[in-house]
């Protein structure tokens, strides 16, 4: 009987990481390691998942800052090590390269486009140690990249590319999520459509099928605004924008961002804690769905516009499960084997949307596998 596939996930008890564990408990093979600084907590997850489940699971106090932490994962000799302890904003690389040091694979769910991006320059330790590090397997750039991928597909030129996501406002949301938004908003953003462009400042709105309907959207900081336009022919101008379903929140991340460009507020993450707990006041506003989009403008070989258009729909408060989808995806594959190519890569071009479409079973989540196509107006 082969042994089961050892995870150890940091931040396993967090906002994203509980959802992760939660996923991977129900499959068979997995011997999953719920860490974080408190054994409490990490031991109280186990105690509610294990009831249900298919995997082996098992809690341990790790602590991400300690100078033990690659003794400590050699001592569990994990397979991979999921980091799901965000915010990545502003983090180091220290947890990849205690997994390198421990020859344990690694993943990561960040979505801070300079820790993504930056992720290669572990790429010569890695493959020597004959381990894959892969960052960014979240909604943005992973999923993202493999819906351009797809509605790319045939295209001799892509000219631009939109993506945006607004979860519903009463879907659940973490501090270090609201933390993360808050660092970028009213900062410099790297230029979309070839304009200085600020976190949070200005605003669009994009039409998504029901139950979502219209939201308004503003530019935010992610990976694929560095990440995406060498990847595909034609360099294309990234557009990317988040979106609040309450419309006077929407608008009062714009006010922010613009007291944040006068320079009466240094910033906004400092005030996370508070301004989480003045938004939680609405959650019985709204409703719990959510949805994100990907479009792509383009010529195709003959010189004829296209226009291909792509949405996610999230609802019954699945959306937080989407940022896990590329983690479960990845490991679900590595387990299989055979084993990842070593080296150090955001996870661009990792998955398809066949692999995301997978880990939505038993979620609310519809994701189709292509989006539709036309000539562009």
């Amino acid at each position: 009987m082969p042994l089961p596939y050892r995870v150890l996930v940091l931040g396993g008890y967090g906002f994203f990481g509980r959802r992760l564990v939660t996923r991977l408990a129900q499959q068979a093979g997995y011997e999953l390691i719920v860490a974080g600084r408190s054994q409490g907590r990490a031991q109280a997850l186990v105690a509610a998942v294990q009831p249900a489940a298919a995997a082996r699971l098992r809690s341990e106090a790790i602590d991400v800052q300690a100078d033990d932490l690659p003794a400590r994962l050699r001592q569990w000799a994990p397979h991979a090590v999921v980091h799901a302890a965000g915010p990545f904003q502003g983090q180091d690389y220290r947890v990849a390269q205690a997994c390198i040091a421990a020859g344990a694979h690694y993943i990561d769910l960040a979505d801070g486009r300079e820790f993504v991006a930056g992720i290669t320059a572990l790429h010569r330790p890695a493959a020597a140690a004959g381990v894959a590090v892969v960052s960014g397997a979240s909604s943005v750039p992973a999923l993202s990249c493999a819906a351009v991928d797809a509605l790319a597909d045939g295209l001799a030129t892509v000219q631009r590319i939109d993506i945006g996501i607004s979860p519903g406002n009463r879907t659940e949301r973490g501090l270090s999520t609201v933390r993360a938004i808050l660092g970028y908003c009213g900062q410099p953003l790297p230029a979309m459509d070839s304009s200085p462009t600020y976190g949070w400042s200005g605003r669009w709105e994009h039409a998504y099928p029901a139950p979502v309907g219209p939201r308004l959207l503003s530019p935010c900081d992610v990976p694929d605004l560095t990440l995406l336009p060498p990847r595909y022919p034609g360099r294309p101008s990234v557009r990317f924008g988040a979106g609040l379903e309450l419309r006077f929140l929407h608008r009062g991340m714009n006010l922010m961002a613009l007291l944040a460009r006068w320079g009466l507020v240094r910033d906004w993450s400092a005030h996370a804690a508070l301004l989480k707990r003045a938004g939680d006041w609405f959650t019985a506003w709204g409703s719990d769905a959510g949805a994100m989009h990907v479009a792509v403008q383009g010529l195709r070989p003959d010189g004829q516009p296209q226009h291909r258009l792509w949405h996610l729909l999230a609802t019954s408060g699945d959306g937080p499960y989407v940022p896990t989808l590329a983690a479960a995806a990845l490991l679900r594959r590595w387990r299989a084997g055979p084993a990842p190519a070593p080296g150090a890569r955001p996870c661009l071009g990792l998955l398809s949307l066949a692999d995301f479409r997978r880990e939505c079973e038993g979620l609310q989540i519809t994701l189709p596998e292509g989006g539709g196509s036309g000539v562009a107006p």
